[in-house]
């Protein structure tokens, strides 16, 4: 395997603030790990972007003091019995900022991608969905004729772990009809929403018959400018 493997790992730790809290941990080993650190990502409903993002700070300095033996599961016991430091000190540093660097901080960002082809599509698209869901992404997967385009649109963190997910999961099969990884994928453009583009609501499948249907779609969000100017290459 050329790209490691990922893997989520949900951690419920008890009697912060006088919640539960649930973490969802995304780590990604690459093939050099341990010699290498992995890549981390946080999220959880009861934390904020930010205090998950000084969670991932405090799990990678952590992980430095591991380099090249296995440190996945201390990594987990360290934030299970450390978090309740590392949320106090994150809303300390919070109370500091100003309010432009929150409003940076809460910027909607979005991820059109183009894929070659699926060749277990029902099984390829409910994986899609799954990811869409537990991320909390929202946008349309389109297909029209042989083009196969995923527009997403949420958290930049997120948007990172689709593509990791994506990247790395095995989604589909090959000739043979073993299962394999997307190794035919491009990303056309990744960028914060702007307010001259419309937020999805909800996460689609939808099939268009034709060049005009695809363009609409594209028009109505506001994205106009993202349809002409990367999906017509895609067609050629």
């Amino acid at each position: 395997e050329t790209h490691g493997i990922s893997f989520r790992i949900q951690v419920s730790v008890k009697e912060l603030l006088d919640k539960d809290v649930l973490l969802g941990l995304l780590f990604h080993l690459p093939v050099s790990y341990p010699s290498t650190l992995p890549d981390i990502s946080v999220n959880s409903d009861q934390l904020t972007r930010a205090q998950c993002m000084d969670v991932k700070e405090k799990l990678l300095e952590q992980a430095k003091k591991h380099l090249s033996e296995p440190m996945v599961h201390d990594l987990i016991l360290w934030i299970q019995q450390h978090l309740k430091g590392v949320i106090k000190q994150s809303a300390t540093v919070c109370n500091e900022k100003t309010t432009l660097s929150e409003g940076t901080e809460d910027g909607i960002w979005m991820l059109l991608l183009h894929l070659d082809h699926m060749r277990a599509k029902a099984k390829y698209v409910k994986t899609v969905e799954k990811w869409a869901s537990n991320l909390k992404l929202t946008g349309r997967l389109m297909f029209m004729g042989k083009i196969i385009l995923i527009l997403l649109q949420g958290d930049r963190s997120s948007i990172k772990e689709y593509l990791i997910l994506q990247k790395t999961s095995k989604v589909d099969v090959d000739s043979s009809g073993k299962k394999c990884k997307e190794k035919m994928i491009r990303v056309l453009c990744e960028t914060e929403v702007q307010s001259q583009h419309k937020r999805f609501q909800t996460f689609e499948v939808k099939e268009y018959s034709t060049l005009e249907e695809l363009q609409k779609e594209f028009e109505t969000a506001g994205l106009t400018t993202l349809f002409s100017e990367f999906v017509p290459p895609v067609l050629k």
